[in-house]
């Protein structure tokens, strides 16, 4: 145990250096090049009518996803009080789980749940945790935007030892779990003209 969470990387997130990450967003740019990257990545997903976002920091995704679903029922869960803060005024008091994922607990679920650059900070041995969490919360769709690599390694973040993981989190779900399919993926680039986002490979997983 460390200090109230599980993990190092929780109390690194809930601190301040998770404080100073909120400050370092351009806001708009970043909603537009999301939208760019949903329209693809949702473009045979239907109508969604709910979203649970799991690590939404301060609604950035939510926003994006707002304008494809202006109707949809948005929630998201974040560690970082500050920017759990922020997102309250995105979504809403009842829609944000102030807390650790791995605290989460919910009876209802989404069409849509996402996750975008929170695996990649995740312990390793608390992948299944949050796997399991993934696929139980949604009816329909799972949608997980990450760095990939074919096989794990971790890299140096900011001067910090042990807070960026990059594996093949989609394959490894798709493995854990036989009721999932690949619906389709891609890449968005950081060299992209019009709306650049910082190299993710995204895939959506039909239940």
């Amino acid at each position: 145990m460390v200090g109230r969470y599980q993990t190092e990387q929780e109390e690194f997130w809930a601190g301040e250096f998770g404080n100073a990450y909120i400050g370092r967003n351009i806001e708009d740019k970043i909603v537009a090049g999301n939208t760019a990257m949903f329209v693809k990545a949702l473009s045979e997903a239907g109508q969604i009518k709910s979203c649970l976002e799991f690590g939404a920091n301060i609604g950035l995704n939510l926003r994006a996803l707002r304008h494809l679903y202006p109707d949809a029922h948005l929630r998201g869960i974040e560690i970082n009080p500050q920017a759990a803060k922020i997102l309250r005024d995105c979504v809403g008091d009842d829609n944000v789980f102030e807390g650790s994922i791995f605290d989460f607990e919910t009876d209802a679920t989404s069409d849509l749940v996402l996750i975008k650059g929170v695996l990649i900070h995740i312990n390793p041995e608390m992948l299944d945790v949050v796997y399991t969490k993934l696929y139980e919360s949604t009816n329909k769709y799972v949608l997980v935007c990450e760095y990939y690599n074919p096989s794990p390694v971790t890299v140096r973040y900011r001067g910090h030892d042990d807070r960026l993981f990059k594996r093949d989190f989609a394959g490894e779900m798709l493995a854990k779990f036989p009721g999932l399919r690949l619906v389709k993926y891609g890449f968005a680039y950081r060299g992209d003209q019009s709306f650049p986002l910082d190299d993710i490979t995204w895939f959506l997983l039909s239940k």
